[in-house]
């Protein structure tokens, strides 16, 4: 749609310091465009928890945005190792995060289960050896 408002953002690989940056901009440019305080919680929420999953598990990646009015679209993709078993990935408490990501603090296992719990629609395509695709959908629920 042509009325979308995309943003953009390179994420690093195992740059805990940084994690947390591009969320930390499209909570502010929701904000700024007036979007309802609790879809701007939810694609808060959501982006921070698949930014942090591409720095711990995939060395980074790409997370683009389109937000229009009404909704907000996340992609993430990243080239990382894939999911192995995604149906255990989305229980909530497993978590495959190294020692150093759990020593700051990261890697709960709460990263996929909480952006299912948030968004209005989830997809992930996920290939061994190729990498991981999260689409998800958040609408405004006060319509």
């Amino acid at each position: 749609m042509p009325d979308a408002i995309r943003m953009t953002f390179n994420v690093d690989g195992d740059d805990f310091a940084a994690a947390g940056t591009a969320s930390s901009e499209v909570k502010r440019a929701l904000k700024q465009l007036g979007m309802p305080p609790e879809l701007v919680k939810r694609a808060a929420i959501c982006m921070y928890e698949g930014e942090i999953n591409m720095v711990i598990h995939a060395d980074g990646g790409v997370a683009s945005v389109a937000i229009r009015p009404g909704s907000v679209e996340i992609e993430l993709r990243d080239r990382g190792p894939g999911i192995p078993d995604l149906e255990l990935a989305m229980q909530e408490g497993y978590s495959t995060a190294s020692e150093q990501a759990r020593n700051l603090g990261f890697g709960a296992g709460m990263g996929l289960p909480n952006m299912k719990r948030y968004a209005d629609e989830l997809k992930i395509d996920t290939k061994i050896g190729v990498g991981t695709t999260v689409t998800m959908v958040l609408r405004d629920r006060t319509r």
